[in-house]
């Protein structure tokens, strides 16, 4: 029954994966890539990787496409250019690549065989001693955000060096007319009046912000964590500006906010590092942190959850405002 699903899962993406290449719509094409990641997320829970569905459906299916639909919005082109170039040379390393990938697989261990290398290494330590050492019942946030901090705080500084970049490049103070100010904002502001939408907004985005805090702060429990609670709280946002104008999103949550809780996300999970070091242990060792190494554990984790939360939803707030041309401050 499971080969069953499995089998179907894959049809179907491959059938949405053909669509990208005969489809010119460009909205098509960004409602199939939403499919696409929704169906992969469903494949993952099938495959028991819960936490990676989690992530894949929020950023995949859910910012992805919101942000999709935003460039759509901006650009205004509803339909692809044709090319005039000849697509053989691509289709060729496409194939090429996708042949090598194949031959690769042989060398692979069959798929759940419990002597892979991979489940020989470090994986039965974890399984066995994280409920111990960590304290947490979800193993994904032990391994994530304590065995393997260093790496989760590199992953953060990389999401917020790339908001930093795209205001480098984007969002220069430059003199503005009153009248690009209002083609800037045209564009974005061409979704305003879905009225049944907006209505239909109104009623989920509270229930979609609340859901977010409770990925934000459940993530020891079950699926979930900093990065997917980040991204579910942007899209909420991201959302409400598409559907009431990005003007009255300003309103609720202002660009210079949102620059400072993109900065304070970072610092908050590198200061626990450092408070790990004045308090006489290691740099990111959370067991110094409370009078007993469990209850340090868990601090040491919430602390740096909500860093990565934070972070990531400013990121994804910050990019979007800068894209919009509605974050742009006029010189003096």
């Amino acid at each position: 029954m499971i080969e069953l699903i499995d089998t179907a899962l894959l049809l179907i993406m491959v059938a949405t994966a053909l669509g990208f290449v005969f489809i010119r719509n460009l909205f098509a094409i960004v409602m199939l890539s939403g499919i696409f990641s929704l169906t992969a997320a469903v494949l993952y829970v099938v495959m028991d990787a819960v936490d990676v569905a989690f992530t894949e459906a929020a950023v995949g299916a859910g910012i992805a496409t919101v942000l999709g639909l935003v460039a759509l919005s901006l650009t205004g082109r509803p339909d692809e250019a044709p090319s005039k170039r000849s697509n053989i040379g691509p289709f060729l390393v496409t194939m090429l690549t996708g042949a090598v990938l194949i031959n690769a697989t042989f060398d692979m261990p069959n798929y759940g065989d419990p002597e892979a290398p991979a489940h020989q290494h470090v994986a039965p330590r974890y399984i066995q001693q994280s409920g111990d050492e960590i304290g947490v019942p979800n193993i994904v946030t032990s391994v994530l955000a304590s065995y393997r901090g260093y790496d989760t705080l590199g992953e953060v500084v990389v999401i917020f060096t790339a908001a930093v970049g795209v205001l480098a490049l984007l969002g220069r103070r430059r003199r503005a007319t009153a009248e690009s100010r209002r083609g800037a904002g045209s564009a974005v502001e061409g979704m305003t009046g879905k009225s049944i939408l907006r209505v239909t907004t109104k009623l989920l985005i509270p229930s979609i912000m609340l859901f977010g805090l409770y990925v934000q702060f459940h993530g020891d429990y079950g699926p979930g964590g900093g990065f997917q609670a980040g991204v579910i709280f942007a899209a909420a946002i991201i959302v409400y500006a598409l559907l009431f104008g990005t003007h009255r999103a300003r309103r609720v949550i202002s660009p210079g906010i949102v620059r400072f809780v993109l900065a304070f996300g970072v610092l908050l999970y590198a200061g626990v590092g450092v408070a790990g070091l004045l308090l006489g242990g290691n740099y990111l060792d959370y067991n110094v942190l409370a009078h007993d190494p469990v209850h340090g554990q868990h601090l040491g984790i919430l602390l740096i959850e909500f860093g990565v939360g934070a972070t990531v939803a400013a990121a994804m707030i910050t990019i979007f405002l800068t894209f919009a041309g509605h974050d742009r401050p006029m010189e003096e």
